[in-house]
Protein backbone atom coordinates (compact mmCIF):
# COMPACT_ATOMS: atom_id res chain seq x y z
CA UNK A 1 0.00 0.00 0.00
CA UNK A 2 1.40 3.36 -0.91
CA UNK A 3 1.92 6.46 1.15
CA UNK A 4 -0.85 8.26 -1.64
CA UNK A 5 -3.84 5.54 -1.16
CA UNK A 6 -3.72 7.02 2.47
CA UNK A 7 -6.63 8.58 3.52
CA UNK A 8 -6.56 12.37 4.33
CA UNK A 9 -8.40 13.76 7.02
CA UNK A 10 -11.25 15.83 5.97
CA UNK A 11 -11.74 19.43 5.98
CA UNK A 12 -14.00 21.37 7.38
CA UNK A 13 -15.62 22.01 4.22
CA UNK A 14 -15.61 17.87 3.10
CA UNK A 15 -17.27 17.30 6.66
CA UNK A 16 -20.59 16.15 5.91
CA UNK A 17 -23.51 19.01 5.73
CA UNK A 18 -26.13 17.09 8.38
CA UNK A 19 -23.11 17.19 11.25
CA UNK A 20 -22.45 20.68 10.37
CA UNK A 21 -26.54 21.30 10.60
CA UNK A 22 -26.67 19.41 13.69
CA UNK A 23 -24.40 21.64 15.02
CA UNK A 24 -26.31 24.43 13.89
CA UNK A 25 -29.40 23.00 15.61
CA UNK A 26 -27.69 22.51 19.25
CA UNK A 27 -26.54 25.89 19.46
CA UNK A 28 -29.82 27.45 18.35
CA UNK A 29 -31.21 25.26 21.23
CA UNK A 30 -28.46 26.20 23.24
CA UNK A 31 -29.10 29.83 22.69
CA UNK A 32 -33.15 29.95 22.81
CA UNK A 33 -33.33 27.79 25.87
CA UNK A 34 -30.43 30.57 27.31
CA UNK A 35 -32.78 33.11 26.35
CA UNK A 36 -35.61 31.37 28.22
CA UNK A 37 -33.81 30.94 31.25
CA UNK A 38 -32.82 35.12 30.92
CA UNK A 39 -36.35 35.89 30.51
CA UNK A 40 -37.19 33.64 33.82
CA UNK A 41 -34.81 35.10 35.79
CA UNK A 42 -35.56 38.86 35.24
CA UNK A 43 -39.41 37.77 35.51
CA UNK A 44 -38.29 36.47 39.32
CA UNK A 45 -36.21 39.54 40.13
CA UNK A 46 -39.19 41.77 39.32
CA UNK A 47 -41.46 39.85 41.31
CA UNK A 48 -39.22 39.80 44.02
CA UNK A 49 -38.72 43.93 43.68
CA UNK A 50 -42.63 43.98 43.70
CA UNK A 51 -42.95 41.67 46.49
CA UNK A 52 -40.37 43.68 48.62
CA UNK A 53 -42.45 47.22 47.36
CA UNK A 54 -45.63 45.65 48.63
CA UNK A 55 -43.91 44.59 52.22
CA UNK A 56 -42.35 47.60 52.90
CA UNK A 57 -45.89 49.43 51.86
CA UNK A 58 -47.54 47.47 54.30
CA UNK A 59 -44.99 47.55 56.79
CA UNK A 60 -45.29 51.74 56.73
CA UNK A 61 -49.42 51.57 56.91
CA UNK A 62 -49.07 48.93 59.80
CA UNK A 63 -46.57 51.27 61.72
CA UNK A 64 -48.86 54.32 60.55
CA UNK A 65 -52.64 52.49 61.36
CA UNK A 66 -51.97 49.92 63.53
CA UNK A 67 -54.06 51.64 66.42
CA UNK A 68 -56.53 52.29 63.53
CA UNK A 69 -59.58 50.20 65.04
CA UNK A 70 -58.41 50.40 69.07
CA UNK A 71 -58.70 54.46 67.70
CA UNK A 72 -62.19 53.83 66.24
CA UNK A 73 -63.61 51.60 69.14
CA UNK A 74 -62.26 54.62 71.39
CA UNK A 75 -64.14 57.02 69.87
CA UNK A 76 -67.00 55.71 72.07
CA UNK A 77 -65.16 56.80 75.22
CA UNK A 78 -65.84 60.48 74.34
CA UNK A 79 -69.05 59.90 73.15
CA UNK A 80 -70.20 58.28 76.67
CA UNK A 81 -68.04 61.25 78.66
CA UNK A 82 -70.35 63.79 77.27
CA UNK A 83 -73.27 62.21 77.58
CA UNK A 84 -72.19 61.91 81.19
CA UNK A 85 -71.43 65.73 81.67
CA UNK A 86 -75.21 66.30 80.16
CA UNK A 87 -76.72 63.69 82.24
CA UNK A 88 -75.09 65.35 85.45
CA UNK A 89 -75.97 68.95 84.29
CA UNK A 90 -79.72 68.01 83.16
CA UNK A 91 -80.06 65.78 86.49
CA UNK A 92 -82.66 68.34 88.82
CA UNK A 93 -81.18 66.31 92.45
CA UNK A 94 -77.97 67.28 90.86
CA UNK A 95 -78.07 70.68 90.42
CA UNK A 96 -79.02 71.77 93.71
CA UNK A 97 -75.38 70.05 94.61
CA UNK A 98 -72.75 72.23 95.48
CA UNK A 99 -70.40 69.08 94.06
CA UNK A 100 -71.73 69.13 91.08
CA UNK A 101 -69.42 71.94 89.18
CA UNK A 102 -66.27 69.47 90.48
CA UNK A 103 -67.67 66.56 88.94
CA UNK A 104 -68.17 67.88 86.09
CA UNK A 105 -64.16 69.57 85.86
CA UNK A 106 -63.06 66.13 87.04
CA UNK A 107 -64.69 64.54 83.84
CA UNK A 108 -63.80 67.36 81.18
CA UNK A 109 -60.50 67.39 82.48
CA UNK A 110 -60.18 63.16 81.69
CA UNK A 111 -61.76 64.14 78.35
CA UNK A 112 -59.06 66.85 77.59
CA UNK A 113 -56.16 64.21 78.50
CA UNK A 114 -58.16 61.52 75.87
CA UNK A 115 -58.22 64.20 73.08
CA UNK A 116 -54.65 64.77 73.69
CA UNK A 117 -53.98 61.10 73.72
CA UNK A 118 -55.65 61.21 70.39
CA UNK A 119 -54.38 64.10 68.89
CA UNK A 120 -50.65 62.64 69.02
CA UNK A 121 -51.53 59.41 67.78
CA UNK A 122 -53.11 61.38 64.47
CA UNK A 123 -56.65 61.47 65.39
CA UNK A 124 -58.46 64.68 64.95
CA UNK A 125 -62.21 65.65 64.75
CA UNK A 126 -63.95 66.45 61.68
CA UNK A 127 -65.09 70.15 61.35
CA UNK A 128 -68.11 70.25 59.73
CA UNK A 129 -70.59 72.79 60.31
CA UNK A 130 -71.40 74.98 57.63
CA UNK A 131 -68.85 73.12 55.50
CA UNK A 132 -70.95 71.64 52.42
CA UNK A 133 -72.22 68.23 52.61
CA UNK A 134 -69.62 65.82 51.40
CA UNK A 135 -70.69 62.06 51.51
CA UNK A 136 -66.88 60.84 52.15
CA UNK A 137 -66.74 62.61 55.50
CA UNK A 138 -70.36 63.54 56.53
CA UNK A 139 -73.30 60.80 57.08
CA UNK A 140 -76.79 62.91 56.34
CA UNK A 141 -79.62 61.75 59.28
CA UNK A 142 -81.72 64.31 58.63
CA UNK A 143 -82.76 67.78 56.64
CA UNK A 144 -83.46 70.95 58.00
CA UNK A 145 -85.65 73.73 55.62
CA UNK A 146 -83.64 77.01 55.49
CA UNK A 147 -83.65 79.36 53.04
CA UNK A 148 -80.82 80.96 54.83
CA UNK A 149 -77.97 78.84 53.85
CA UNK A 150 -76.83 77.14 50.76
CA UNK A 151 -78.33 74.00 49.89
CA UNK A 152 -76.39 70.89 50.91
CA UNK A 153 -74.82 72.59 54.09
CA UNK A 154 -74.30 70.90 57.36
CA UNK A 155 -76.18 73.13 60.24
CA UNK A 156 -76.51 70.70 62.70
CA UNK A 157 -73.80 67.84 64.01
CA UNK A 158 -75.62 64.79 65.90
CA UNK A 159 -72.61 63.16 66.68
CA UNK A 160 -68.92 63.70 65.86
CA UNK A 161 -66.80 62.70 63.43
CA UNK A 162 -63.05 61.71 63.62
CA UNK A 163 -60.33 60.88 60.69
CA UNK A 164 -56.77 59.18 61.74
CA UNK A 165 -54.24 60.88 59.51
CA UNK A 166 -55.61 60.36 55.84
CA UNK A 167 -58.22 57.70 56.67
CA UNK A 168 -61.66 58.12 58.30
CA UNK A 169 -62.41 56.61 61.13
CA UNK A 170 -65.96 57.31 62.30
CA UNK A 171 -68.17 60.10 59.66
CA UNK A 172 -69.94 62.73 61.34
CA UNK A 173 -73.60 62.41 61.73
CA UNK A 174 -75.30 65.16 60.56
CA UNK A 175 -78.46 67.63 59.75
CA UNK A 176 -78.47 68.84 56.00
CA UNK A 177 -80.34 71.90 54.48
CA UNK A 178 -82.62 72.37 52.31
CA UNK A 179 -85.02 75.05 50.53
CA UNK A 180 -88.60 75.59 52.08
CA UNK A 181 -90.03 75.93 48.36
CA UNK A 182 -89.15 72.73 47.45
CA UNK A 183 -91.49 70.79 49.73
CA UNK A 184 -94.00 73.48 48.86
CA UNK A 185 -93.75 73.45 44.97
CA UNK A 186 -94.13 69.44 45.67
CA UNK A 187 -97.38 69.41 47.68
CA UNK A 188 -98.70 72.40 45.22
CA UNK A 189 -98.08 69.96 42.41
CA UNK A 190 -99.83 66.98 44.42
CA UNK A 191 -102.68 68.82 45.20
CA UNK A 192 -103.14 69.74 41.93
CA UNK A 193 -102.74 65.85 40.83
CA UNK A 194 -105.26 65.08 43.12
CA UNK A 195 -107.65 67.96 42.22
CA UNK A 196 -107.23 66.39 38.28
CA UNK A 197 -107.51 63.04 39.18
CA UNK A 198 -111.17 64.28 41.46
CA UNK A 199 -112.23 65.62 38.43
CA UNK A 200 -111.89 63.34 35.89
CA UNK A 201 -113.81 60.82 38.38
Amino acid sequence: MSKTDKKKPLSNDDKPKAEKDTKDQISDKIEDKLKAVEEKLLRTMAEMENQRRRFEKERQEAFEFGGYNFAKESLSLLDNIDRAVNSFKNDENLKSSKDLNKIIDGIEIVKKDLISIFKKNGVEPIECIKKKFDPNFHQAMLEVEDDTQEVGTVIQEIQKGYMMKERLLRPSLVGVTKKRGEKVNNSTNDAEKNQQNNEKK
